[in-house]
């Protein structure tokens, strides 16, 4: 089956600086696909070309199998990392705006429901939260029925419970047939939404797959974690490799059962024991570092 949208070797450079170093992915129709990377990695410049906002250095861009044409255009919704709307328009009003702008709008009545605005809708948007604010953009981004649907970094700023509640809705977009291609810092949510993700650093993809993929091909086993008072020998003397951090100790470890029965042996207390298996954060840390960057 033909891609919604398959990108193939672009590049996008600013003089002798290389943005975007000759990428490809492909994303199935009905699909969540996560572009994840550091700050600087160039998600946000591939975005905005594949957006049309920029035009490529080189490479091509096709929507469903053919050169991006003003269908793109029409059947396209973006939720930008800042956006500047009038301030005198109340989030209704605001709606409405887009909503001529498309000879095919979204019902509002039913949008509004969909991302949770009725409470605030005739609010003027420059008041809302942060959690209503995202809920907001998102129906802007919804307003023209949209079959491809890019949010980048949509969920920045948010509290754990506002970032949880937009989760939600993007799941019900998705389930509602469209696909969405997502930029985000958080691995959490690109692990709970994507299908799929690719992993950028200095322009380039490192590593793409499942989420689970990734971990599997990335990671290996699980690691244990014990207070520090847990363990009445010194730590050198343990039959296992371990690693004291702020009070803790970390086992790394391919085999749980052999590691507790290790542990056992040495009459170590297992009473406030963790386990932790290796997530989507532990892939992006191994393939990008650990220090941030500017």
């Amino acid at each position: 089956m033909t891609p919604i949208l398959a990108v193939n070797n672009l590049t996008k450079a600013y003089g002798p600086l290389v943005a975007v170093d000759g990428i490809s992915f492909a994303i199935p129709a009905g699909s969540c696909f996560g572009l994840l990377g550091p700050n600087g990695a160039g998600k946000t410049t591939t975005l905005e070309v594949i957006e049309n906002i920029l035009p490529p250095t080189s490479g091509d861009i096709l929507y469903k199998g053919q050169p991006r044409s003003r269908a793109f255009q029409n059947e396209v919704g973006i939720q930008f990392q800042h956006t500047s709307l009038l301030a005198m328009l109340t989030v209704w009003e605001t709606l409405q705006v887009f909503q001529a702008l498309y000879t095919d709008g979204e019902d509002l009545d039913a949008l509004a429901e969909k991302c949770q605005l009725q409470e605030f809708k005739h609010q003027r948007h420059e008041n809302l939260s942060g959690g209503q604010r995202q809920r907001f953009l998102l129906a802007l981004a919804l307003v023209n029925r949209p079959q491809l649907l890019f949010l980048d970094e949509p969920s920045t700023g948010l509290d754990p419970q506002a970032r949880r509640n937009l989760w939600e809705i993007v799941h019900a977009v998705k389930a509602s047939g469209k696909t969405i291609i997502l930029t985000t810092h958080y691995m959490e949510e690109a692990q709970h939404l994507c299908d799929e993700v690719a992993i950028m650093d200095h322009g380039r993809i490192i590593a793409q797959g499942t989420p689970e993929a990734l971990i599997h091909a990335h990671c290996e086993g699980v690691t244990v974690v014990l207070p520090r008072h847990s363990f009445r020998q010194p730590l050198e003397t343990l039959p296992l490799s371990v690693q004291e951090m702020n009070g803790a100790v970390h086992i790394q470890t391919s085999n749980i059962d052999d590691c507790l029965k290790q542990l056992l042996s040495c009459q170590v207390d297992l009473s406030d024991m963790s386990v932790y298996s290796p997530n989507l954060e532990h892939v992006f840390l191994n393939l990008t570092g650990r220090h941030l960057r500017e």
